[in-house]
């Protein structure tokens, strides 16, 4: 059997990683002293009061190794393959730590075979190519399937997200103080995205309604030229916005419903309130990556 194992950066709902049947490693997020497994945490009352955790963020840490451990080892001991989808390892060093914990259980069981692919992402980015994992089980595949099938849909999905502000990415150390207040005072709204695995601007607009346009043109267009599997919108903070624009305008270009689901804390504290898409297109995307797909494996 090939066990599935992700990471809870990937934001799938718990029934959905239990319904598919995969294994989610959680990642951490401290706050005030106290630590919450990210896996478990109900992501909507933790959100509720983002706004005044810009003043003091939380912070997060990746799994301890002797989880990543324990879960490959379980598989192992069981006489299961492994096929993981990690969170970009140019946001977090889970993949990394995911390939030690795979060789030291390769080490201790001869037979052990894994493969392990960088995701280039986080959120929905992340979590469509597990699912095109699953899918390749499912359908009976072998480990190679299951890992090309999730290569491909790296090479497939894209993430647009605009934040309501730039204060977060400000305190996160992701932009200078004066990028940041020129940034507000003229109402500067960046549309971010993820390429080669770190998050870069993709467009910038002036106010965040000509943002979320952007974003669906954006959107429109790769359907256009590649087709659409699927798409989910994904928000940080406050859930309303993100079901307004998924309704009014992202289901009626597609034709059909979509999830919209908030952003791991993990991410989401370094971007602070927003809203955007992630979406598999039917063949590769131009534009996010620029290399080949990471992959560490061992049969």
């Amino acid at each position: 059997m090939i066990k599935i194992i992700t990471d809870s950066v990937a934001s799938i709902p718990a029934d959905a990683a239990r319904e598919a049947g995969i294994e989610v490693v959680t990642l951490f997020v401290n706050r005030d002293g106290t630590e919450y497994a990210d896996a478990e945490m109900d992501l909507d009352a933790f959100y509720a009061d983002i706004h005044e955790m810009a003043d003091d963020l939380p912070t997060s840490s990746q799994p301890s190794q002797h989880a990543l451990e324990e879960a490959f080892e379980r598989a192992a001991q069981a006489g299961d393959e492994v096929l993981g989808v990690f969170i970009s390892s140019e946001l977090s060093g889970t993949y990394e730590g995911a390939v030690r914990a795979a060789r030291a259980v390769k080490a201790r069981n001869i037979g052990f075979s894994y493969a392990l692919v960088d995701s280039s992402s986080c959120g929905y980015d992340e979590a469509w190519p597990v699912f095109d994992a699953v899918e390749a089980r499912d359908a009976g595949g072998d480990l190679a399937a299951c890992a090309a099938a999730a290569v491909a849909g790296v090479e497939r999905t894209r993430f647009l997200f605009t934040p309501e502000n730039l204060t977060f990415l400000q305190k996160g150390g992701r932009i200078g103080n004066a990028a940041a207040l020129l940034g507000n005072l003229v109402r500067l709204a960046p549309v971010l995205t993820v390429i080669d695995g770190k998050a870069t601007t993709f467009a910038k607009v002036r106010t965040r309604k000509k943002a979320l346009e952007r974003i669906a043109e954006a959107f429109l267009a790769d359907v256009e030229e590649h087709g659409l599997r699927r798409a989910a919108v994904h928000y940080i903070g406050d859930r309303a916005p993100a079901v307004a624009w998924a309704r009014d305008v992202v289901e009626p270009l597609i034709g059909r419903a979509v999830s919209v689901l908030p952003v791991s804390p993990v991410i989401g504290l370094h971007v602070g309130p927003a809203v955007g898409i992630a979406y598999e297109c039917a063949s590769a995307l131009k534009g996010k990556l620029t290399g080949p797909v990471r992959v560490q494996a061992a049969s």
